[in-house]
């Protein structure tokens, strides 16, 4: 059955912790949505040649794009806010920033792109940014807000029609992944010091959580090139480029989610449901 999939993420890049996923709905005949709310603006290129601060925003744009174009994925869109930078960073009080946007105006706008797709399922960041990222964290909760606002005739009338969507989901990166891609360094001797924002060695508690569990390993391969596609933050000799196929697939092959909407709450031991669109239905879900 073709499903309506939004993914709602913060910049280009951040499509690839799902991306596996997302190319499995499109083959399949769904139809997949892919919504950055920022182009990357104040993101560091790993060669000064591609961009600067002033084409960053530009570039990045054609990145995704070109990712976009490689996954199969039909559809992308931008919210059109400013990145937000790194949490401490002066971007943050940015007034044009992701953060500094009135909660009502920024949830109005996932409102009003949720009633015109008329989505099935919705993704994004799970609460904590995956590792706290202001952006992340700020996408996630609006989206969260604007998943039941969008069901609700009497919010943001101006927005469209009614429609609820049936699923929402929290994608999550979970540690163990990570782990097998910076041990993998650590034996090549490489600087691993920049995953210190992921806290490896603590516990992982969004793994508890997971409701949804997708193999992807098959589709590494062509993950790995929607991420080549995103050469300002992955070109010349990244360690995501230079890791070996299998070390890529052991520690990316599998993607996890958590049910949000309805609740869903994971029995211990269970196995994970392995579609994001079990019990899901073609309803007209408008009101």
């Amino acid at each position: 059955m073709p499903y309506r999939l939004l993914a709602i993420f913060a910049h280009p890049d951040d499509e690839g912790a799902v991306s596996g996923s997302l190319v499995r709905y499109a083959r399949s005949g769904s139809h997949v949505t892919l919504c950055s709310v920022t182009r990357g603006e104040v993101g560091e290129s790993s060669d000064p040649a591609l961009a600067t601060r002033e084409t960053m925003g530009q570039v990045r744009q054609g990145e995704l794009e070109c990712a976009v174009k490689t996954l199969g994925i039909q559809q992308l869109r931008f919210l059109g806010y400013r990145d937000s930078g790194m949490a401490g960073s002066a971007e943050n009080d940015d007034p044009r920033a992701f953060v500094q946007s009135p909660a009502t105006e920024a949830v109005g706008r996932i409102v009003a792109l949720i009633r015109e797709l008329r989505p099935h399922i919705v993704i994004t960041f799970e609460p904590g940014g995956w590792y706290g990222h202001p952006d992340h964290i700020a996408a996630s909760r609006h989206t969260t807000t604007a998943y039941a606002a969008a069901g609700d005739a009497t919010a943001y009338p101006e927005a469209g029609t009614a429609w609820q969507p049936q699923r929402l989901f929290y994608a999550a990166i979970l540690k163990e992944g990570w782990r097998a891609f910076v041990e993998w360094q650590v034996s090549q001797g490489m600087d691993v010091s920049s995953f210190g924002a992921f806290r490896l060695d603590e516990p992982d508690p969004m793994a508890a959580l997971i409701t949804h569990g997708l193999d992807c390993s098959a589709d590494a391969p062509l993950k790995r090139q929607g991420l080549a596609c995103h050469r300002t933050q992955f070109g010349g000799e990244h360690q995501m480029m230079r890791v070996p196929d299998a070390v890529f697939r052991a520690a990316f092959g599998h993607e996890h989610f958590v049910q949000v909407q309805p609740p869903l709450t994971p029995t211990p031991g269970a196995p994970l449901i392995e579609d994001l669109c079990h019990g899901v239905n073609d309803d007209d879900h408008a009101r």
